[in-house]
């Protein structure tokens, strides 16, 4: 149950997250001094906060969609089987998030 609220939870999260690319595409298209000001705030620690909770919104929803698909094909459906697909969820997010930061962020 949790994980089906964290779902729905993440789903509504990336509406937000794709707003803020839409601002960063439409301050892209208006000018070098728009873009520096977006890129401003999203380079902050603020906005880099913002933007790896949006990174780990978008992985978590993906592993929760994968999850689903599984559960359709009638796999994994067993009390213990159902709550270790949920904390490979959890887990996976994280690890792929850091993953996604750590190379594209962090370290490039």
């Amino acid at each position: 149950m949790t994980m089906s609220i964290f779902h729905r939870a993440t789903g509504l999260a990336n509406y937000a997250g794709m707003a803020l690319l839409a601002i960063w595409l439409v301050a892209a298209a208006s000018g070098q001094d728009a873009l520096n000001g977006v890129n401003f705030i999203y380079g902050s620690w603020l906005g880099h906060v913002v933007l790896f909770g949006f990174t780990w919104s978008l992985v978590h929803h993906m592993l929760g969609g994968l999850r689903h698909f599984v559960w359709d094909s009638a796999a994994m459906m067993e009390p213990g089987q159902r709550e270790s697909l949920a904390w490979a969820t959890i887990i996976g997010s994280v690890a792929i998030t850091l993953l996604i930061w750590t190379f594209f962020v962090w370290v490039g």
